[in-house]
């Protein structure tokens, strides 16, 4: 692993998603104050991007601009310089809904590219859809996060990329361990570093597991030099027996295993820089 140590490595956090409730881990945060409160304790313990979701009072999802916009600001307030990631997924909304909030001008926001299945459903993203989000996302300057659930996601987002249809530096995020979609399969995850680094050398990674995959998939991205993403969206335990006390304690974990490859925990400012994204002024 020679060639990563000191490679600076980029934490997210998904602090909240769509799914998760308290009645899964008290500790999910579901108002805006919650959020922000969580957020500030995933700062203290390494994240430099804040991955959002918002709720309403009753915890379903939302994709209500105004929520948005009290979150956006609670975390420019106590947060000042991380990278605020909004998501445009489906669970959120339906159609040109889940883009409603891209007027924001957050740092960066999620974007899907393609469909696949989930757990009980089809996670659809028609191109007319994606079309649309990747265009808002050149319209307010937004760097989009490239969620991959299949390896089509990844050749389509270098097609974008190549093409212009993508706001700023490339930045794909692999997902693995989504029921019925990709699973936590080394031999694709090894695959698609592959792809990244051959056919889009200059642009950034990251990858992320669901459920009790999560710590496997942090220490698979770290120690390839990618970046990775950790929280209760994406995962409410620390081991089988045990939920997670907060998103803090999920990017410490995260920031142990960097330790562990001789990778320092990237600051926002390093993040920003490595994404090319605006400075934070």
């Amino acid at each position: 692993m020679s060639d990563v140590r000191g490679k600076p490595c980029i934490l997210c956090c998904a602090i909240t998603g769509s799914v998760p409730r308290k009645s899964d881990n008290p500790a999910v945060p579901i108002t805006v104050s919650e959020q922000i409160e969580s957020s500030h304790a995933a700062v203290e313990a390494g994240a430099s991007i804040i991955h959002a979701h918002v709720r309403n009072e009753d915890e379903t999802p939302s994709s209500d601009p105004e929520k948005f916009a009290a979150l956006k600001e609670g975390l420019e307030k106590h947060c000042p310089g991380v990278i605020i990631q909004f998501s445009t997924g489906g669970r959120s909304g339906a159609g040109r809904e889940r883009g409603g909030m891209l007027p924001l001008r957050p740092d960066m926001a999620s974007l899907s590219v393609g469909s696949n299945n989930f757990p009980t459903r089809v996670y659809e993203n028609s191109p007319d859809l994606v079309t649309w989000l990747a265009s808002e996302m050149q319209t307010h300057a937004i760097t989009p996060e490239i969620e991959a659930f299949d390896l089509s996601h990844i050749l389509q987002a270098l097609h974008m990329s190549a093409s212009g249809k993508l706001y700023g530096k490339l930045y794909v995020q692999f997902v693995m361990g989504v029921k019925n979609a990709m699973p936590v399969d080394r031999e694709v995850f090894d695959f698609y570093v592959h792809m990244m680094q051959s056919r889009a050398p200059l642009a950034a990674w990251c990858a992320a597991g669901i459920g009790a995959a999560q710590v496997t998939v942090n220490e698979w991205a770290i120690a390839a030099g990618g970046n990775t993403r950790a929280g209760l969206e994406d995962n409410i335990r620390l081991d089988k027996s045990t939920l997670a006390p907060s998103n803090a304690a999920l990017i410490e974990r995260a920031a142990d295993l960097c330790a562990k490859y001789d990778r320092p925990v990237a600051t926002a400012a390093q993040a920003r820089e490595i994404l090319g994204l605006r400075p934070y002024v």
